[in-house]
């Protein structure tokens, strides 16, 4: 049955509604009984007890009322005794909250428990004996024990009976407390000769309906003569005791006197209370009054006990004081944390306050030593905000970060202001989920690999690495090659990322003499929504193998024309004859080269220069030394393994051009030139004419020719084979090339290794045999006037410069 509703709303700074709801209910209540619909008089609709998990939060390790969420009433658990529940305490009520979640709210219910008469008046014992001398005077007072009632208000004790009434009339005491002392008066002297003992009944009597009613007897032996009774040296005292105090503690000392003498002046101390725990606490020396504690005291069950103490002699005279003993509050109760409600897992991006747990503090002490303050750890991101009372909400304080953080041990300390202070914790652990927050970082800013030229297509070339400080999928990374050329190629023919392991891949074989390096972008996406990306540059660096052959450069070898170098007779040890010129398109060392003498006519004669391929005479020439002298010249690169050229050089021992020409046919017969000198003399000034023509139709079409040559290297990025005219120098001074060769140096835009060089020296020993030294001479004439041209193309004129000096240092002569 629902008694009267209280409802009271109230909102919390924190968004958290607390609401507060009283119901009146009788005690002894059936259970499953109605308590009330808390849902209704909440303004709650039934489902949102469902969705929100709504419970009931009490302190109280009994749950007296239940909650049914369906119907969304409260419910009798299991019986309610009052007199159990709150023994004399008026109102006695159950105090609870209803907790619901998804939004967090919280009400307090408040169950007032009201009394029915269901326990009878008592008395502690069934019969009480007084020895009363006959001599005792009208008005004497006897003190009776007290009945007790468990029920409160009109159902407690209401009045007292005593009968017969011949002698013996009730008097009714209301004290201060609301209790009532019964004491018994003597209002007819008694006469032992006449009725030596005396049996009256005392009956209580409580106000319920149907009434109620104990009774004790009381036996009356009537005494010989004793005429003072015992008095008290102050009807009240008062006393304080610390809780927690030991067992057999003086508590306080009362005193009381009697003029009688002999054994009627003996008095006896006793206590006489019977409606609490005082004779359990305390007891009083029989002989000396003093009152011990025996018991425990603890303020938090009772801050203040009232003794009623009784002093007898041996003639049945009495008298009665009180003493008030208060409890002194000692601060021996940590604070009590209880959670309410809390939550395991937040998200990082959660907004500021946002509720994580809801608890609840009590300390049972009093005074500064009930008074709490509760902290949590430093340099975390929340906070601890009090709402009401002694309910507290763990709050976020500032932006979460589950890379920086993935967990929280979060303590929480209450601290009482006792002296000694007294504090309890407890740790909540609260994990935070992960967001897409963080893109993912590579190990550099950017990559460097290299591969070997003449790879095997599908080859790992490089891994790439980037990782995501974000968790699970989030860190989840895909590597993705951005779009983008390399000389017009779309990158993709070049290489190949893996998306899950970054490993790069060759797709082609490379070609250092095509393409040295180049460089793309690949792209680090995780698998967060929406994803986040970075990039990173690679750079491929070709590397070279000895896959060329060096390039003999000069002497030229060919078939035309019979290029003989000429070394005079009074040549000395170490004359310059001529220099190979040789290049290597390969790089690094497999372009280093070295010159050696494989076969010659005269081995003593003649030496290579091992670094520089200069040929020298090693003694001196003499006239028994043949004219005609052929040197096999071999070319080595210093690469693994090495590759080789082989050159071919003349050289004719003589003094004077006449000399030359009788030797010539030696040389054109090992050349497989049968025709004579002197025809082709003839011949070339019978066609000098023809050959001026030729040579610039020829000049043109080179010119053409090399251009589309450098078009076609410059777009393949492959270094220009240059050519190197010989560097002749005589250093002893003594040889016939009186003159040093000047160099330029003529560069594409990729030959960062090779270079041309050109000599502008003046007479030169070198004999060409061609019987068309007339043609020879203007087609040199037409080449040098194309590299005249300012506008010419540097290629062009590089290679042109190239014939225009051999030409010229054949005829010098």
């Amino acid at each position: 049955m629902k008694g009267e509703v209280l409802l009271f709303i109230s909102l919390l700074s924190l968004g958290s509604v607390i609401g507060q709801v009283s119901y009146t209910i009788p005690e002894e209540m059936a259970k499953g009984s109605l308590v009330g619909n808390i849902a209704q008089d909440l303004g709650l609709e039934s489902k949102r007890l469902t969705s929100g998990k709504a419970r009931i939060y009490t302190r109280d390790s009994d749950e007296y009322i239940e909650l049914n969420r369906e119907r969304g009433v409260l419910l009798v658990k299991q019986r309610i005794d009052r007199e159990a529940l709150c023994r004399q305490t008026t109102p006695c009520a159950l105090h609870f909250q209803i907790i619901l979640d998804n939004p967090m709210e919280f009400y307090s219910v408040t169950v007032q428990i009201t009394d029915i008469n269901d326990n009878t008046p008592t008395f502690e014992k069934s019969e009480k004996k007084f020895k009363i001398s006959e001599s005792a005077i009208t008005g004497a007072k006897f003190v009776l024990e007290r009945a007790v009632d468990l029920d409160v208000g009109l159902n407690d004790l209401q009045r007292y009976e005593l009968k017969p009434t011949d002698h013996f009339a009730l008097k009714i005491h209301n004290n201060a407390d609301g209790n009532k002392n019964v004491e018994m008066v003597l209002q007819k002297p008694l006469d032992r000769e006449k009725q030596e003992q005396i049996s009256l009944v005392l009956t209580a009597v409580d106000g319920g309906d149907p009434q109620m009613s104990g009774t004790m007897l009381i036996v009356i032996t009537v005494l010989d003569h004793n005429d003072n009774a015992p008095v008290f040296t102050q009807p009240t005292y008062k006393s304080a005791v610390t809780e927690n105090s030991p067992k057999g503690t003086v508590v306080a000392t009362v005193t009381a006197s009697d003029a009688d003498q002999g054994s009627n002046c003996k008095i006896t101390y006793s206590i006489t209370n019977t409606l609490d725990d005082v004779r359990k606490i305390f007891e009083v020396n029989e002989q000396n009054g003093e009152v011990l504690l025996i018991g425990n005291i603890d303020f938090e069950d009772s801050r203040n006990y009232q003794i009623n103490l009784l002093a007898s002699d041996e003639g049945g005279l009495t008298d009665s004081c009180k003493l008030f003993v208060d409890v002194q509050d000692m601060n021996d109760n940590e604070p009590e944390i209880n959670i309410m409600s809390k939550s395991n897992v937040i998200s990082e991006d959660a907004e500021l306050n946002t509720v994580v747990t809801m608890i609840n503090i009590e300390d049972m002490d009093s005074g500064e030593n009930g008074n709490v303050k509760c902290l949590i750890n430093e340099n975390i991101p929340f906070a601890l905000k009090k709402s009401t009372n002694n309910f507290h909400s763990l709050v976020t304080d500032s932006d979460l970060d589950r890379e920086t953080a993935s967990q929280y041990n979060i303590t929480v300390t209450c601290s009482d202001e006792g002296v000694p202070s007294l504090s309890s914790s407890v740790t909540l652990t609260l994990q935070i989920s992960d967001v897409n927050d963080n893109a993912p970082v590579f190990d550099s800013s950017s990559y460097e690999a290299y591969i070997v030229e003449n790879n095997t297509p599908g080859l790992s070339i490089f891994t790439v690495r980037a990782r995501d400080a974000d968790w699970n999928q989030n860190a989840r990374v895909s590597y993705i090659l951005e779009d983008s050329s390399v000389n017009g190629v779309q990158v993709s023919s070049y290489v190949s990322v893996s998306a899950d392991s970054g490993v790069i891949h060759a797709v082609r074989s490379f070609d250092y003499e095509q393409i040295k390096d180049f460089h793309f972008r690949v792209k680090a996406q995780d698998g967060g929504s929406p994803p986040l990306s970075s990039n990173v540059t690679v750079k491929i660096l070709i590397q070279d193998q000895n896959d060329n052959p060096p390039q003999v450069l000069y002497p030229v070898q060919t078939g035309g024309s019979l290029v003989a170098e000429m070394v005079p007779r009074s040549a000395d040890v170490g004359y310059l004859v001529t220099k190979v010129v040789a290049v290597d398109v390969d790089s690094g060392q497999n372009a280093w080269l070295s010159y050696k003498l494989q076969k010659a006519t005269d081995r003593a004669l003649f030496e290579v220069g091992l670094q520089n391929g200069e040929i020298r005479t090693i003694r001196q020439v003499t006239d028994k030394d043949a004219v005609k002298q052929r040197l096999t010249v071999i070319v080595e690169d210093n690469g693994q393994p090495s590759r080789s050229a082989t050159v071919i050089v003349n050289v004719v021992v003589a003094d004077s051009f006449p000399e030359v020409l009788s030797e010539f046919t030696d040389f054109t017969q090992d050349k497989e030139y049968n025709d004579n000198l002197t025809f082709y003399l003839v011949l070339a000034l019978a066609v000098v004419s023809f050959l001026f023509i030729t040579c610039l139709v020829v000049i043109i079409s080179v010119k053409i020719y090399r251009w589309r040559q450098s078009r076609i290297m410059c777009h393949s990025n492959l270094p220009v084979i240059p050519y190197y005219p010989p560097r002749y120098s005589d250093t002893l001074g003594t040889g016939t090339l009186q003159h040093v060769y000047n160099y330029e140096v003529c560069r594409t835009t990729d030959s960062r290794k090779s270079d041309c060089k050109f000599g502008r020296a003046g007479s030169q020993n070198v004999l060409i045999m061609d019987p068309s030294s007339t043609g020879t001479m203007q087609r040199i004439q037409s080449e040098k006037s194309i590299l005249d041209e300012p506008d010419s193309p540097l290629e062009v004129r590089c290679n042109l410069q190239s014939i225009y000096f051999l030409n010229i240092v054949s005829l010098d002569k």
